[in-house]
């Protein structure tokens, strides 16, 4: 018997009357994660949840996510913001670092998962939904444990005996490039910072940022910039492993020189 693909697990999935849950950050791989769902998934099948992260993340990017998709917007959000986990753990664990890390990533499971989870086990209880595709835009391009993801798996963490939840990855197997080609192929434009230079939208200022974004950010968000920086003097500790944000933020402001004055090379990290 030939093994099922994720198009027949897709195919099935809908057909057995599955809820797909979108989680839409507003950056470009949730926007083509979207625009996929909507071409094999009927509309009434899809909800799209965004985790809301108060003053942490890109002004505009909720209307973005309204104004590119044609289902309501369930927000949701934690019940702390980034500044407060981080004070918190500089109070409680001031021998480690109070920012997170690649391998400490509780914004990302705090922030985003654990709300984005509550309102799937809500939603799936209020409508006795025994199947549900929580579908994420992850890709394999962005690190080496996306890219070791499968694009479609049990959720262990959500499944229990009254019902399945898979995780579905759309974007996994896309290049940066397609995903943009998506995101037009839907008739729509990405958020205007990608224009500006950003590789990746969510925070203002992410642990995963390049320079040029948080440069990108400190420009936008200066009153936020002040404040992450009166983080890093209160807790001790800089935001990066090896740099503080006003560092890696001159870093981002020298690779845009650099760019203008190719004479002057190019940074790399």
């Amino acid at each position: 018997m030939e093994a099922q693909t994720t198009q027949d697990r897709v195919r099935a999935a809908v057909d057995d009357g599955a809820r797909f849950y979108v989680s839409h950050s507003g950056g470009k791989d949730s926007q083509a994660c979207y625009a996929i769902v909507r071409e094999v998934v009927p509309d009434e099948q899809i909800a799209v949840i965004h985790a809301n992260l108060g003053r942490h993340e890109w002004t505009g990017i909720e209307e973005h996510i309204r104004a590119n998709i044609t289902h309501p917007l369930h927000v949701v959000r934690a019940n702390k913001t980034f500044s407060d986990m981080v004070r918190h753990r500089a109070k409680t664990r001031p021998d480690v670092p109070s920012f997170p890390s690649a391998s400490q990533r509780q914004c990302t499971s705090d922030l985003k998962r654990s709300p984005i989870y509550k309102f799937i086990r809500r939603d799936m209880n209020e409508r006795g939904s025994v199947l549900g595709i929580n579908c994420i835009g992850l890709r394999a391009e962005e690190s080496p444990s996306r890219r070791s993801r499968q694009d479609w798996q049990i959720n262990r963490t959500l499944s229990n005996r009254k019902r399945t939840v898979y995780d579905w990855l759309p974007v996994q197997r896309l290049r940066r490039a397609e995903v943009f080609e998506r995101i037009r192929k839907a008739g729509q434009e990405p958020f205007h910072a990608y224009a500006e230079g950003n590789d990746r939208v969510s925070c203002v200022f992410c642990i995963f940022g390049c320079p040029t974004d948080v440069a990108n950010g400190r420009r936008a968000r200066p009153e936020l910039y002040e404040e992450y920086t009166r983080l890093e003097q209160e807790t001790g500790w800089t935001m990066f492993p090896t740099q503080s944000l006003t560092q890696r933020c001159d870093a981002g402001d020298a690779e845009r020189e650099a760019e203008k004055n190719p004479t002057q090379g190019r940074l790399c990290w």
